[in-house]
Parts: C-alpha cells; structure tokens; sequence
C-alpha cells in the first residue's frame, strides 16, 4: 500500500478547556488525558510504516512548540507549515493536497485535528485501512463515530446506506437540540462528525475546484510565494489573507457527491469541553461516586465532581459538591455546573473584554530556547524566572527602557553584554545597563535556570530590539 500522508491541524485555541488550554499556549499541546499531550498522541497514532512523515499546519506561535513535542515523540516531519494568520480549515487542507500532489496527484493523505482521544490506535488503524480502498476509487472519505447518548456539542453524518462496511454520505447536520439528537440516535444511521479525512490529492484539488474555485489562486500563490523559515515552511501572508475563512465541510464536502463514510465505534473524544475530560478520566479509573481528582485537588462528600490543580502549590478542596467541575491553575480557577461545559468560552470573551491577560496568556511564557514566568510584577520593576535549554540562547538584543540584573541559581550561563563575554556560575549574578547589547546562553548539558530583575520606565516584552536570533525572530515575534 502507497504509504498515507498525515496532516496534523495544530493552530486552534481551545477556549472551552480554559484556563489550561489559551491562546498562548492552547489544548493540543497539554497532556489532559495521560502523560503525552493531545499532539503527541495524535502524531505517534499516525506513524508506523503505513504512513509517511506528517505535514503540521499551525501557526508562527506555535511552530516551535510543534517542533519540540514532534521531536520529544521520535517523529520527524515532513513539513511544519505556518499559517499567516487563522483561515478555518479549507485553505490548510488545500495547501497539504497540493503539496503532496506536487510529487504524486495520486498520493494519499488523512487529516486529523491534534487534540483528539482515540486510545484504540490498532482500532483506529483498522478503520483508515477500511477508508482506504474507496479513497484510492476516487471517493472522499470521512470517520463518523457511532454515538453513545443524544450530544448536541458535535454535527452529525447521515448514512445513505446499511451494515458495518463504508457507506455513502447523505448529509451533513448541524448540531441538534437535545430532542432531535435523542431522535437521531433512536434511528441508528446518525454517527458524529469526527472530522478526519481520507483522500487522493488530487481528487481533493479538483474538489475545491469544482465547489470553491475561489480558494485555488490564492493558495497557490500563498504556496508558491512560501519561504523556508528555518526548517518551517511559511506561507505567504498577501495571498492567505485575502481567503475566506471557512471550514472545509461548508466550502467543499457539503457540496461534493463523492463522499464515502467509514464508521468508528471504539471510544473517541474531541475533549471538547471539562465534560468531556471528566468522562474520559472516568473511563480510564471508574470511581463509583464519579469524582475525578488529580495530584494536587482532595473530595469530601462530593459526586459526579471534577476536581483539578495545575498548580504544585495550589491545592483545590471540595466539599458536598455535586455536578461541578474546579479547574485551577496558577493565576485563574475555574468553578462550574458540569452542565454548562460548553459555556465556558464565554469566560474567556468576558476577561478579554475587561482586558485581563488571563484570557489568553500564561504566566509561563514558551519560547524555542526554553521559557519564563513573572514572579512579581509592579510599576518600575518585573522578577522572573528564567529556564534556557542546553545548548540553546537567547538573541542578541537591547531594550530602550529597562535595565536588568541576572542572578544564576542553576547552571552556567554564557552572558554577552556589549564587547564583553562572560562565564556566569550559580549564585554570580551580572548587570545588563538600559541600551546595551547583550545575550543569553547555555553552554551546558543541563537546564540553566536564573532570576531576573527587570527596572525601568517600561517593561513589556515588545521592548526588544534583535540584531542576531538563531530562531530567526523579529522583534514582534
């Protein structure tokens, strides 16, 4: 069989996992269900000689945090394509058809979202191989999962056809109410749009030709006009700006008359809501009471509770609650009615909208050399913790209104400040005056980590003027 190529879609936000999943640093990259994260568990379930290395479509910040978790899981990529600016899925999927059809029109691809559970993956193999004889004929096809109660958080696939074997589509359905969802399951031929593709690239191109001709152009261009970004591929902003933003279930597959659906019955979840984390948990480790807790959250008297801390120092109790979920991190917690679950983006909406940077940010800041986070903060002055990989730096730089003063609690670093270079060892600490030009490195074999003291008149982090950067970053980036 011609090996599969996986398209892994990384560039969504998450908002109804906050506070853990934020824009900043969003669900698929977090382990909320095992050790791996939703990424990495997605990627290792679609390796194996079956598949070629996968293409990730995502945007410019996370193409780092990509690479790392790729590279943690012992994959190598075919191709980390950046996104300008968030498009739906349409123009991404059009993007890895032509890129795979630039080499074979013939070639196979599957397109999954990262942050699904699938913990079957010999299950889930079996259904790709089911997709795939009708993907080689022409067919487009898509995974419909047999549902197990009337959701109304998920559309819907209606079967033309009968039995276990790949069935023709006859269309696709919004998400119901409650009523009509009960009824859709009481009738049997209703499965959940999982969202996971199989198909020819060519067959794809001529689709989107065919349906959504306005996308080609654009695209191409955006394709042709990409550039290497250090190992990334970055699409051109120009062209990818100017295309719609739609999904490609309302730009191409709800007009197409070639789709074929394959239907997957193992447990699947697109953990898209705290409901939703709370009843895988309870898959993996029944409770009789219902109550999921994790390592740093105790139940007294409680029932059908999700109880969770991010936080090693910051303990969640609670005590004769029912139907609730407490969700806490370091800087936000979380209290809800279990069935308000899909509510919870409009947390989100309501501190973006009284300007709190909990609505997108975290104190742990990622960067490709490792990250920080703000210890203490007030006018003129900013502590931070500072953790750099070995063998990784920090670019050269200087700031206009800030000084700072580094402190080296772990490791050595390797400090530029103007002409000068430095060896600083743990409890040595060096001054960086406002306007010098300075850098940061690890020059060992272990995680260097030291306390920063910022002062002066401004101290966001925009306040950086690069001259030399491994990672090729602007000074907006």
């Amino acid at each position: 069989m011609t090996k599969i190529t996986p398209v892994l879609m990384a560039g969504g936000s998450g908002t109804r996992l906050w506070p853990v999943s934020r824009k900043s640093f969003p669900k698929q990259f977090a382990p909320l269900v095992g050790d791996r994260t939703l990424f990495q568990a997605s990627a290792l379930r679609l390796a194996g000689p079956d598949f070629a290395d996968p293409v990730v479509m995502t945007n410019a910040d996370f193409r780092f945090i990509v690479a790392e978790q790729l590279d943690q899981a012992g994959i190598q990529p075919g191709a980390i394509v950046i996104e300008p600016s968030g498009r739906n899925t349409a123009p991404a999927i059009l993007v890895a058809a032509l890129m795979v059809a630039s080499k074979d029109p013939e070639g196979l691809l599957l397109v999954a979202p990262s942050d699904h559970v699938i913990p079957d993956a010999a299950a889930f193999a079996r259904a790709v191989r089911q997709g795939v004889e009708p993907a080689a004929e022409g067919r487009i096809v898509t995974f419909g999962i047999t549902p197990d109660r009337p959701e109304t958080g998920y559309g819907y696939l209606e079967l033309a056809g009968q039995g276990d074997g790949p069935q023709p589509l006859a269309r696709f359905v919004e998400k119901p109410d409650t009523a009509t969802a009960a009824q859709m399951l009481a009738q049997g031929n209703f499965l959940w749009n999982a969202g996971i593709f199989v198909f020819k690239a060519g067959v794809m191109i001529d689709a989107f030709r065919a349906h959504a001709p306005e996308y080609l152009s654009p695209v191409l261009a955006a394709l042709d006009e990409a550039k290497d970004d250090i190992g990334f591929l970055r699409l051109a902003k120009g062209p990818w700006d100017s295309l719609p933003d739609q999904s490609v279930d309302y730009a191409v597959m709800e007009k197409a008359d070639n789709l074929t659906v394959v239907r997957f019955s193992e447990r699947w979840s697109d953990l898209g809501g705290w409901d939703a984390v709370w009843r895988e948990a309870l898959l993996e480790a029944p409770s009789d009471n219902g109550v999921v807790t994790d390592a740093h959250s105790t139940a007294i008297d409680c029932h059908d509770v999700l109880l969770r801390s991010d936080s090693e120092d910051l303990e969640v109790v609670g005590i004769g609650l029912t139907d609730v979920m407490v969700v806490a991190t370091a800087d936000a917690v979380l209290v809800a009615d279990k069935s308000r679950a899909q509510d919870v983006r409009h947390a989100v909406s309501a501190l973006k909208a009284k300007g709190r940077k909990q609505a997108t940010a975290f104190p742990r800041d990622h960067r490709p050399w490792g990250w920080f986070e703000t210890l203490a903060l007030a006018d003129r002055f900013q502590v931070k913790r500072i953790v750099v990989k070995p063998g990784a730096a920090l670019s050269l730089q200087s700031h206009v209104h800030r000084s700072e003063h580094w402190i080296v609690v772990s490791g050595t670093a390797k400090v530029t400040v103007d002409d000068k270079v430095t060896l600083v060892t743990e409890n040595q600490s060096i001054y960086v005056p406002l306007g010098a030009v300075h850098r940061m490195e690890n020059p060992g074999k272990v995680p260097m980590v030291l306390i920063e003291v910022q002062t002066g008149s401004y101290l966001g982090e925009d306040d950086i003027i690069r001259y030399e950067d491994v990672y090729a970053r602007s000074s907006a980036d």
